[in-house]
């Protein structure tokens, strides 16, 4: 019987018959791998331990320690549960597509007639255990594409036949549980008895194929952890993060609203919030003008021959506005850059002259499609902190590491750990493969001088060029993509941007885009969830609140505040006539950082007796010193 040489990662060798699966492998090796693999990587493809092999491989065991096994598993996951859900509800529920997603899975499905409710969650949870229990083997088939389309409308699932159709394949792969069948390319687990602990989380609606021109489905949201220790751990997070909801702390703290008649995705700044917003573009404001930064502006609107130069209308006109004027088409602008380029432009430049870094808190707008939209995560309209470094190629090395250095001071002052990923080009895209090669190269360059990891993140490129992604993580350990780098040799080619070099020659610059914290809408969403509203001293809207215990202090409360306020302290004035301890409880739970409280004692004395939200309360003091101690604090942010 002729051999299969297997590969390991180790760089050993195996021979296996021809035929043999990766579990047989996983055996040959022992029995714990054996039973703690859920997939393999044969010649890098995510292949399932019962495919047979059949020529010299290269092969890596997948066990859920890994991101890739739990990525089947909770795939695994999504199809137990959609074929619970067909178990319960039968002919009246079709199935459409159920993939695994950060954190979990979902599935949606269809139904004329059945609304899901949270309350069927335990019924459709109960069946999901009992399929487990059973230990279904998990089976591929190989089915020809009208083989495959005749089954499924036989079993009245016309959205699997739709896609089935749309598919320019001669077979398509199934996998089959019990009586449960779903079109899907796997891999998956072995058998259902691998899934053990699981739960469905929420329900909401999406449209078939993410286009509003088609049906409303119904998406249920689930997670799956290799143990229920892994998964209670998980859902207490989930339900400190329903507690820091930025939607639920923004009309708490009153920062933000939305209106249906201002319309969907378009944020409306509260007087708190849009100090905070005011606090967080000055400290940008002051970090770019240490750095070197021309601080410029565009206008809102540019002439659609522009966005035609620059690729963004052939690219990127479905997330675009459009308007006319005077018979004259107008975009609205959804990036920065091109009047940065018309500002280059407008004058002839010498290699003296760079590199030039043009910034801008830009407002943009993008056309979001309803179903995306989530508070200040996700809008319609958004400002950016967006600066494009124009420079000579020689100079673009050091200038890529500037702005990972500003990004690493930043993430720093406001408490971030993050992590990085190149991001390459995407199959629309512009440009030659020499500009990309070269972009690509000094991207990845520049990440490799970091010492730091990162991670290749394929095909997820801007249209224009290759991008180095900076994903924050917050205090419940999510990741929010905030700052890019990227790196463009094709826009400056478009708008023909040049400069005279040394040799008198013209010769053409590169450009850098990048943000630092990106859309500061999203950004304070994220600060919300992170600090849980609980601002440091440096960006809380309300530094202070004046609280007089009874009438007799008003006029030295009234005093107090506007001291404080002549010394840059922001402070509110509390004179309600109630009680002391119920102004103190309703200042923290509006996450004021300081009371100062003002009775007969502290007003014959000049003083204020500062008590933190915490509980902790401080040594009376006088205006000024309070107004030192706080602007101190706030130093160490600086």
């Amino acid at each position: 019987m002729s051999q299969v040489r297997v590969t390991l990662p180790d760089g050993s060798l195996r021979e296996v018959p021809v035929g043999s699966t990766p579990l047989d492998v996983a055996r040959s090796i022992g029995e714990g791998l054996a039973r703690q693999a859920v997939a393999a990587r044969v010649d890098g493809q995510l292949v399932d331990l019962a495919t047979r092999l059949q020529g010299d491989i290269r092969l890596e065991l997948v066990t859920l320690k890994s991101a890739d096994g739990l990525e089947v598993y909770r795939h695994s996951a999504a199809h137990l549960m959609a074929h619970a859900v067909k178990e319960l509800f039968g002919a009246k529920i079709q199935v459409t597509i159920g993939p695994a997603i950060d954190n979990g899975f979902y599935y949606d499905f269809y139904s004329p007639e059945h609304v899901f409710a949270p309350e069927e969650f335990p019924r459709i949870e109960e069946k999901m255990t009992q399929l487990a229990a059973a230990n279904l083997p998990i089976v591929r088939e190989e089915m020809s594409r009208d083989a495959a389309i005749a089954l499924f409308r036989s079993m009245g699932e016309q959205y699997k036949v739709e896609l089935i159709e749309d598919l320019p394949v001669a077979t398509v792969s199934l996998y089959r549980q019990g009586d449960f069948v779903d079109l899907c390319r796997g891999p998956h687990l072995p058998a259902t008895g691998l899934l053990k602990a699981f739960k469905l989380t929420s329900v909401a609606g999406a449209y078939w194929r993410g286009s509003e021109k088609n049906a409303m489905l119904q998406r249920i949201y689930a997670t799956a952890f290799p143990d229920k220790k892994e998964l209670a751990l998980y859902l207490e997070r989930l339900e400190e993060a329903k507690k820091r909801d930025h939607r639920k702390l923004g009309r708490e703290l009153d920062l933000f609203s939305f209106s249906e008649e201002a319309g969907a995705g378009l944020v409306i700044w509260h007087p708190k919030g849009a100090l905070l917003r005011t606090l967080i573009e000055n400290f940008e404001r002051q970090e770019h003008l240490k750095r070197g930064y021309d601080i410029v502006m565009g206008p809102q609107i540019l002439r659609t021959e522009l966005w035609k130069i620059s690729g963004h209308y052939e690219n990127y006109r479905e997330n675009m506005y459009f308007t006319e004027i005077d018979e004259q088409g107008y975009g609205i602008k959804p990036m920065n850059c091109l009047a940065h380029m018309l500002i280059y432009k407008s004058r002839m430049r010498s290699y003296r002259d760079l590199p030039l870094r043009y910034f801008e808190l830009g407002t943009v707008h993008r056309h979001e499609k309803s179903g995306v939209l989530h508070g200040l995560l996700r809008v319609r309209g958004f400002t950016q902190d967006d600066a494009h470094i124009i420079c000579m190629p020689e100079q673009l090395d050091a200038e890529i590491k500037g702005v990972l250095k500003f990004v690493q001071d930043v993430m720093g002052i406001f408490g971030f750990e993050y992590e990085m990923e190149l991001s390459t080009r995407p199959a629309k895209s512009i440009g030659s493969d020499e500009a990309w090669a070269l972009a690509t190269n000094a991207l990845r360059s520049a990440l490799d001088d970091s010492g730091r990891p990162f991670a290749i993140n394929d095909g997820d490129g801007a249209f224009y060029g290759p991008k180095i992604d900076i994903k924050l993580k917050d205090a419940l350990d999510r990741k929010w993509q905030c700052a890019t780098i990227q790196c463009d040799f094709t826009l400056p080619e478009r708008f023909d941007l040049v400069y005279t070099g040394k040799d008198g020659e013209k010769h053409r610059p590169v450009m850098v885009h990048r943000v630092i914290l990106g859309a500061i809408e999203r950004f304070i969403g994220v600060l919300i969830e992170h600090y849980a509203g609980s601002f440091p001293l440096w960006i809380s809207p309300v530094q202070a609140v004046v609280l007089n215990v009874t009438d007799n202090q008003a006029t030295y409360a009234e005093e107090v505040c506007r001291a404080l306020r002549a010394q840059g302290v922001r402070v509110q004035l509390d004179l309600r006539n109630e009680k002391l301890g119920f102004k103190i409880r309703e200042a923290q739970m509006e996450k004021t950082p300081y009371m100062l409280v003002i009775g007969d004692q502290e007003m014959a004395a000049g003083t204020i007796a500062p008590r933190h939200r915490s509980g902790k309360t401080l040594d009376p003091m006088t205006p000024a010193a309070f107004a030192s101690f706080v602007a101190d604090e706030c130093r160490q942010y600086h």
